[in-house]
């Protein structure tokens, strides 16, 4: 699915993040948004995520436009966005099985995701279904978001800062699973400032300085 950003706008206080910001991502394609901190790199992915909206301008996942509708950003983000939070985004009293099947969609269509149990295979999680997140180390909880991902097989990827807290071999996990997110024709967005995840993105989007109105 197409992600078409065209003209936003967004302001924090008396700061202006970003304005006229236009740029689409095609399915198969990887970008990443770059920029010194404070220019709206997460904010940015949150309204493509719609978990937060534009001050001006519209955001359009395969022409669809949520605007200020609650119903359609819900329906978008329940069928067609995956996430990959920067805290990881699990709920620490609830098994790694549990945590992987959130992110299974009721009425998928037949054939998309993957079982929970070679989710975990492939994340290297064989055997942990039934710990609780909370005794897993970071690397591990990340590894439980992509397994998450596996199991929902989104059309449209968000990734906050992924790799910023992993090691190496954490790290390439990571972006491994995220090029076959790509080659299976989903649009994945990353937001990072790791000079490594800049150079393996196909394309790059700089945000500039945010300046004060």
């Amino acid at each position: 699915m197409t992600i078409c950003v065209r003209d936003a706008r967004k302001r924090r206080g008396r700061r202006t993040l970003w304005d006229g910001l236009s740029f689409d991502v095609e399915p198969g394609e990887v970008l990443a948004l770059t920029g010194p901190s404070g220019t709206g790199k997460s904010t940015l992915l949150d309204c493509i995520g719609q978990i937060d909206v534009l001050d001006a301008g519209t955001v359009s996942i395969a022409g669809v436009t949520a605007a200020r509708s609650g119903r359609r950003a819900r329906l978008l983000r329940r069928d067609h966005l995956g996430y990959l939070f920067q805290d990881f985004g699990l709920v620490p009293d609830m098994t790694v099985q549990a945590n992987v099947e959130i992110g299974r969609v009721p009425r998928r269509d037949r054939g998309r995701g993957v079982p929970t149990a070679a989710a975990l295979e492939r994340v290297g999680l064989a055997g942990r279904a039934t710990d609780r997140a909370y005794e897993l180390s970071g690397g591990e909880q990340q590894r439980v978001a992509l397994a998450r991902l596996l199991v929902k097989q989104p059309d449209v990827v968000l990734a906050d800062e992924p790799t910023s807290a992993l090691d190496e071999g954490n790290a390439r996990t990571v972006l491994d699973l995220l090029d076959e997110f790509a080659a299976d024709g989903a649009a994945v967005v990353v937001a990072t400032h790791v000079p490594a995840v800049v150079a393996w993105a196909a394309s790059r989007l700089h945000l500039g300085e945010a300046r004060a109105t």
